[in-house]
Formats: structure tokens, C-alpha cells, sequence
């Protein structure tokens, strides 16, 4: 596995990544980590590789965008000095353009995404170990419903950031089509967003196969 002994992994994204977890700090006892993929992540690093000693960070913020993430990455990414950082954002740069059309300001589109994220990512780039960019994802069987449509032009700018700057990808989208073969969208996302336990297992999964977990591991 690509993890090493004593190293810290911090999280940060939106609702998805933060789900109820402790605010400031997303860490420690009594569900701190919140209910989400990064707890089940981090269950399964203590559980089957516990001599590693991987301390987890979970500070994702429900209703953020990537122009928020650029408010607090000082405090929340950089002053934390992890040694591994996963990034899962975009949900609500798109989504605002939908459910909420005429409020403009809301929404973050296709060129600040890029412009932003790249930014956050060649700037943290020099501080840690290894950075790991997971696309956002819209839990949606018809690829031409128009706002899966724009969630997978934002999750290709992910793509196109990772291999430019080095970091690893995880096209969660793809990870759920799986899934949603057999599935419907719904029993996943009641709101096509926010994933059930289920979800959040298939988000756990492609993160920890990115990084070459061992399921078999004895």
C-alpha cells in the first residue's frame, strides 16, 4: 500500500466528505470523522493495517464549493501539514446552477473550477507526500440528463488536473455505473447526491483501491 507508517491523510470537500462530522477538527472519538466514506476509510486502515498508524482528518464542509475551499485551505489543508490530501469537490459548483438557476453568484463554472483547483492543487503540491483528486459524481443512469451531463465535464477537468500535476485519480462516477447497473439511482441517493451507507462504501472502495489496499490481506 501507498500509505507509510505515521502519516496523516486529510479529506476535504463538501456535504459528501464532511457528513456530520466533529467541527473544528474532524478527528478522534464519538464519530468524529463523521458517517461518510472517510470513517469507513479510515475503519478499514486501522482494522487491516493497524501497525501503519494512519491518522485520519476529515474537514469537509457541508454546502462548499471549490471557491470556499480556497477561503479556508490555509487553516484547514496547509496549517494541518498532512502528508496525504484527497480533495472531492464540484458537487455544488454544478448543482447550484440547477436548483438554484437564477442566482448567479451562486454558481462556479467550468473555467473557475479549473482555474481554482489547479491553483489549490500546485499550491499545496510542495507540502505533501501525495495528493489524491476524486472527481464530484451525480448519482443518475441517463449520462444525457443535463446536470450529469455537466457533473462529468467537471469530473474530466478533474481527470485533466491529476495528470497534469502528478496526483492520483479516482473517477468515483465510473466506480457507481457499476453499481447503478443493477441498482436504481434512488436506492443509492435519495436525492441523487448525498449517497445512502452503500454509497459511501463504493466511495470508500475506489479510494482505497487507488492506493493499493490489500482486501486479501491476512
Amino acid at each position: 500500500m501507498l500509505l507509510q507508517k505515521g502519516q496523516k491523510l486529510l479529506f476535504i470537500g463538501d456535504s459528501i466528505t464532511d457528513c456530520d462530522r466533529a467541527k473544528p477538527a474532524g478527528e478522534g472519538l464519538f464519530g468524529a470523522l463523521g458517517k461518510g466514506y472517510v470513517s469507513l476509510v479510515d475503519a478499514f486502515l486501522q482494522a487491516v493495517y493497524p501497525e501503519l498508524g494512519i491518522r485520519v482528518v476529515n474537514t469537509g464542509m457541508s454546502g462548499n464549493t471549490v471557491v470556499d475551499l480556497k477561503d479556508r485551505w490555509e487553516e484547514d489543508v496547509l496549517d494541518r501539514k498532512p502528508d496525504w490530501l484527497s480533495i472531492m469537490i464540484g458537487t455544488n459548483d454544478v448543482w447550484r446552477q440547477y436548483d438554484t438557476p437564477f442566482i448567479k453568484e451562486w454558481h462556479v463554472y467550468a473555467d473557475k473550477y479549473e482555474a481554482t483547483l489547479r491553483q489549490l492543487v500546485e499550491k499545496t503540491k510542495p507540502h505533501v507526500n501525495k495528493i489524491v483528486l476524486m472527481t464530484p459524481f451525480y448519482l443518475e443512469s441517463n449520462a444525457q440528463d443535463a446536470m450529469r451531463r455537466t457533473m462529468d465535464e467537471y469530473g474530466a477537468i478533474v481527470k485533466k488536473i491529476a495528470e497534469e500535476s502528478g496526483a492520483l485519480f479516482v473517477d468515483t462516477q465510473a466506480a457507481f455505473n457499476v453499481v447503478l447497473k443493477d441498482l436504481y439511482a434512488a436506492t443509492l441517493a435519495w436525492d441523487r447526491v448525498h449517497p445512502t451507507q452503500a454509497g459511501h462504501v463504493v466511495l470508500a472502495r475506489a479510494f482505497l483501491n487507488k492506493i493499493g489496499f490489500d482486501w486479501n490481506r491476512g
